[in-house]
């Protein structure tokens, strides 16, 4: 098997996971301690071979898990500014905390309430779907979860209908013909616009008040009117800028554009089959995240070097790619897609092994990359082969009813 790592970037598609054979990166990991399995199956989205399943990962436990990180950001953030000085670095544990909890809310929580399939109590579900949407000023809960289920699902998936294809097309402005290095010159050009994050701040604000319920009004009056008003009554509206709204806004759109841009790949122009769960098995790889464990049988220098190097790999590279973008069960979407309502969501990383493991119920084979970087490449390689005539911007009022300014959110 060919490995996709940050070091090898192919231009063919991603390996399959023939007869979910054991992966050769994540099983060359298998020497290290036995305390430090789980958390690597975490950080990198795969398990070993033969792992068992972490039981206690319920919907419940994911809420909660977001809300207590998101709360504890906050504080970590919170303390630091109130000490000042060097205690001012705390600030960035506590955005990375903050938006961690933040993406994995409107990630996990949010999608898998909109797909009636959190709680799988409908008013529940609706009910902390809206609160969500309240809290982060995404696209209010009742557009987001019709547009989902009917234009990003079905029939319109990765069609000029789906709200994915749109954000490409018309957020990213990445069109078919273009090539690679135009489109990442292009997308972290926006990353680092404050015109793009504007845009998209108003876009996301537009896009939740446009049609939004009363609770989703009040919710969203009360906790942003109430907390301005607070802060400036007190003098503390610039810590409410710095604690909240830097993750809340910025940072949460870079994780949200760098998401988006491996979400999904473009259909082959050459398919004339647009149909079957082959085809829409094409569309969708899992992504793990980290590279392969330093071989054995080196010298003792090369060998600590080798080590040195991968550690700081995977603590300052693959880790803020997992904790900060591909957070939650979106290295695994495609085991979502291929069964959205399945209630062993919550165990997404072994269920998806599982389902490998019982050939996915006529499913084409389970494809995944390694590394956040090669797995970019996969999908703008994908729109730059893509039918330029299939994929033109300009049609896209003409087949979506969708308001184009929503065209930002995940």
């Amino acid at each position: 098997m060919t490995v996709v790592s940050d070091l090898t970037v192919p231009d063919h598609a991603p390996e399959a996971d023939v007869s979910a054979a054991p992966d050769p990166v994540r099983e060359s990991m298998r020497c290290l301690p036995r305390a430090l399995q789980y958390p690597l199956t975490l950080l990198t989205g795969r398990p070993l071979a033969g792992q068992a399943p972490l039981r206690w990962w319920t919907p419940a436990f994911h809420l909660f898990s977001a809300l207590f990180s998101m709360l504890a950001g906050v504080a970590l953030s919170v303390t630091g500014w109130a000490l000042a000085g060097s205690w001012l670095l705390l600030l960035l544990p506590g955005w990375a905390m903050t938006l961690h909890g933040m993406r994995n809310l409107r990630m996990m929580i949010y999608h898998q309430c909109s797909h009636k399939n959190m709680f799988r109590r409908k008013k529940l579900d609706a009910a902390i779907g809206r609160a969500t949407s309240g809290l982060l000023i995404v696209q209010h809960f009742s557009r987001y979860s019709e547009e989902h289920v009917s234009d990003h699902h079905a029939a319109h998936h990765m069609t000029l209908r789906d709200p994915t294809v749109q954000a490409f097309l018309i957020s990213l402005d990445l069109h078919p013909g273009m090539t690679r290095r135009q489109m990442w010159r292009r997308s972290l050009g926006k990353l680092f616009s404050p015109v793009f994050h504007m845009t998209f701040a108003v876009a996301r604000a537009r896009s939740f008040w446009h049609g939004s319920s009363r609770s989703e009004r009040i919710t969203a009056t009360v906790l942003y009117g109430g907390g301005l008003a607070a802060g400036i009554a007190t003098g503390t509206w610039a810590a409410l800028l710095v604690v909240w709204f830097v993750p809340l806004v910025p940072l949460f759109q870079i994780s949200n554009t760098l998401r988006l841009c491996v979400k999904h790949t473009f259909p082959d122009p050459s398919l004339t089959e647009r149909r079957g769960k082959a085809y829409f098995g094409s569309l969708t790889n899992a992504i793990f995240i980290g590279e392969p464990a330093p071989a054995a049988g080196q010298a003792p220098l090369k060998a600590t070097a080798a080590w040195l190097r991968w550690t700081a790999r995977m603590l300052f590279v693959h880790l803020p790619s997992r904790y900060l973008v591909l957070t939650g069960d979106t290295v695994v979407h495609d085991f979502h897609h291929r069964h959205p309502a399945t209630r062993q969501w919550a165990d997404y990383l072994f269920a998806r092994q599982a389902d490998a493991e019982r050939g996915s119920g006529g499913w084409p084979p389970y494809h995944h990359a390694w590394g956040l970087v090669p797995a970019i490449n996969l999908v703008f390689d994908s729109l730059s082969a893509a039918d330029p005539s299939e994929f033109d911007v300009r049609r896209v009022r003409d087949v979506s009813r969708r308001e184009l300014f929503a065209a930002f959110d995940d």
